[in-house]
């Protein structure tokens, strides 16, 4: 069976919640993901926007506060989630490079005992602004950085999700897939939609949505799956990637943004089908070379 990861931005308690709460739920089940990664999930006193949402499902959770977000009289916490079938044996939580304006975003690394092994999942949000891409690139930085310190050692590839807020050809994307270094430095991750996407453009903010329209912004891909370089014996390969949670019923969608569903190999390739992918990948070239997940 592959691991199957989501991602999708809450978009809080905003909008008919509690008709968007049952769009999603009827997502999760249609989908039966493993391991998801919730953005703008809301927490407070007698408050557990995700407990509610998830009721029995995906019993293993664990939540990061990004910033604060005020309610009438309440102060609520704004973060990110991490919703598992299997136990979370340990966490981290990372606050992210801000711009000392108040917006403040945070990243949570949870190590999921998996049936095939260590999982290091993260979930994380970025800064959300067009003109912020500078901070954005220091945010995937320190990401990407705690993602291959906490790697299982000769382990699954580390997986990393969430709400970027930046198109495939922004510096802070093309970082995490090799494709920009900052001061000498890249990393490796895998794009899923890039690797196995399949039909159509992978908008994850559309003007389809009316919530989204609402904000007099472009279509734009800005929700991800990142995985870690696969094994040689491919484990953790993309093999499906595809937008969901990007529907309308009786005019209620999901979310405003549209979600992001991968699924990652767990199983050994065979003899004949690993050797030629790997043969691809060669051997390093001279001075400093990419870092791969």
């Amino acid at each position: 069976m592959p691991l199957r990861v989501l991602t999708l931005n809450l978009w809080h308690d905003s909008g008919p919640w509690p008709q968007r709460a049952a769009r999603i739920r009827a997502w999760l089940d249609r989908l039966d993901p493993d391991v998801v990664a919730f953005q703008e999930a809301l927490r407070g006193a007698g408050l557990d926007q995700v407990a509610e949402l998830l009721e029995a499902r995906l019993p293993h959770r664990d939540y990061v506060r990004g910033s604060r977000m005020r309610r009438g009289a309440a102060e609520l916490d704004f973060g990110n989630a991490v919703a598992s079938r299997w136990p979370i044996a340990a966490r981290e939580v990372l606050a992210l490079p801000d711009r000392g304006d108040g917006e403040t975003r945070a990243a949570l690394w949870a190590a999921i005992d998996a049936p095939f092994g260590r999982l290091a999942f993260t979930c994380t949000h970025l800064h959300w602004r067009f003109h912020h891409g500078d901070t954005r690139l220091r945010q995937v930085q320190e990401v990407a950085r705690q993602a291959i310190r906490l790697r299982p050692k000769d382990g699954f590839p580390p997986v990393i999700a969430g709400d970027f807020n930046a198109e495939p050809d922004s510096d802070e994307v093309r970082f995490l897939t090799g494709l920009h270094a900052v001061e000498g430095r890249s990393v490796y991750f895998h794009d899923a939609w890039r690797v196995a996407g399949r039909g159509g453009d992978g908008i994850t903010w559309s003007n389809r949505n009316p919530w989204a329209r609402a904000a007099l912004e472009p279509d734009r891909r800005i929700d991800y799956v990142f995985a870690g370089y696969p094994t040689r014996q491919g484990l953790g390969l993309v093999e499906q990637c595809r937008v969901v949670c990007d529907d309308e019923e009786r005019g209620v969608w999901p979310s405003d943004h549209f979600g992001v569903y991968a699924e990652l190999r767990t199983e050994p390739l065979p003899d004949r089908a690993r050797a030629p992918i790997f043969a691809a990948a060669g051997g390093e070239g001279a001075g400093p070379s990419p870092e791969r997940a």
